[in-house]
């Protein structure tokens, strides 16, 4: 397996665009249905009635303007957020997103989310983040959780940090960490609710090239991203938002070079500029 350390370039990118992009999946073969979704905040209609699909093994990339309700959307997927009670509804691989209790906690731990910040438990080391789930939530043994942990945490480049504290990280290292614990679950689906917004421009690539390789190894994955060039390069298909609903639902290709709304154009233009 690749192994990405932090000394490649910010940015890399592995050997070749259709390397990371796969073919998307076959229809019949959604993992991820949503169905009809409203979600409201109060009076604030933040989700109007989504209907998407998402083929098992499929990057979508999520775009959109601030508080278009990409966040809210990544978040019902795995019922961090209730959806409106209005007939509308969510299925992973064919089975209705659960309301809570045990069945809900197994399906989380089938999907693994990474958050703006990092999340991680800062009194306890490195290591210990990453095998708390296996070991308290799939009942794994603690060599054989550290002994799994360990092989992540060198797959994202961290492996010598694995005795520190978080706060001794810095924040590159630790979203990065964060990614090896969502993985550590073996989860189905990765959720990532923008992953760099926090980060200083430096540091970015080095969480970019651990999420090029999941892609490329056939994840299914949801990302609400605004970085343009890793949305080109790694996604299957562009959803573009906006005033909570789906504006756009296109491949990378058609979306960047003939966005086919004016809402897009105009997003496009404003990004792309800066």
């Amino acid at each position: 397996m690749t192994q990405i350390t932090p000394e490649q370039p910010h940015g890399a990118h592995l050997p070749d665009e259709a390397g990371v992009r796969r073919r998307r999946g076959a229809a019949g073969d959604d993992l991820i249905v949503l169905e009809g979704v409203n979600k409201h905040f109060g009076d604030f209609h933040a989700l109007r009635q989504i209907d998407l699909r998402i083929p098992r093994g499929q990057v979508a990339i999520v775009l959109g303007p601030s508080g278009s309700g990409k966040s809210t959307l990544c978040r019902t997927i795995n019922r961090l957020e209730t959806i409106d009670d209005d007939g509308g509804r969510i299925l992973i691989d064919g089975r209705p997103l659960p309301t809570e209790g045990r069945q809900l906690a197994q399906l989380r731990a089938e999907i693994g989310m990474v958050f703006q910040s990092f999340n991680l438990f800062a009194h306890k080391s490195i290591l210990e983040n990453v095998t708390l789930g296996p070991i308290k939530v799939k009942g794994k043994r603690r060599a054989d959780a550290e002994r799994h942990a360990m092989e992540l945490l060198e797959r994202v480049g961290v492996a010598q940090q694995a005795r520190k504290m978080p706060a001794q990280l810095s924040g590159g290292q630790q979203q990065r960490v964060a990614i090896a614990r969502a993985i550590a679950m073996q989860p189905r689906i990765m959720l990532f609710d923008e992953p760099t917004s926090a980060l200083d421009p430096e540091l970015v690539g080095e969480v970019l090239a651990v999420m090029k390789q999941l892609a490329a190894e056939g994840m299914t994955m949801v990302v609400v991203t605004h970085e343009m060039g890793f949305a080109r390069q790694v996604a299957d298909r562009v959803v573009f938002m906006d005033h909570g609903q789906v504006v756009e639902d296109a491949e990378p290709e058609a979306f960047f070079a003939r966005p086919s709304s004016e809402r897009a154009r105009d997003f496009l233009s404003k990004i792309l500029s800066h």
